[in-house]
């Protein structure tokens, strides 16, 4: 960050910025292991408390779950794009 000039607003630069900053990866790498744990763990736990059938296993899951999260990602990226058109048109910048 020194080398490109930045900083982080309301944290003051050197250690401070360094602890801050290896706090919040700490929290966010936390945060993801439980999920993956979560994810993969839920169908053991269905299995094994219900009888009914459950063929996913956690990596379909987790497969299942980021194919939903780049289509939603996609179609709201279509849909700001038709968005910037439509106002370029109205400012009569695209001609």
């Amino acid at each position: 960050m020194r080398k490109y000039g930045g900083f982080v607003p309301g944290i003051r630069p050197g250690e401070s910025t360094a602890i801050y900053i290896d706090n919040i990866l700490t929290k966010l790498t936390t945060i993801g292991a439980l999920y993956l744990t979560l994810v993969c763990l839920m169908p053991e736990f269905l299995i094994a408390n219900y009888p009914i059938p459950f063929y996913l296993g956690g990596t379909s899951i987790l497969i299942v779950v980021v194919v939903a999260i780049d289509t939603v990602t996609q179609i709201q990226t279509r849909l700001m794009s038709s968005q910037y058109e439509q106002l370029i048109k109205k400012t009569k910048f695209g001609r």
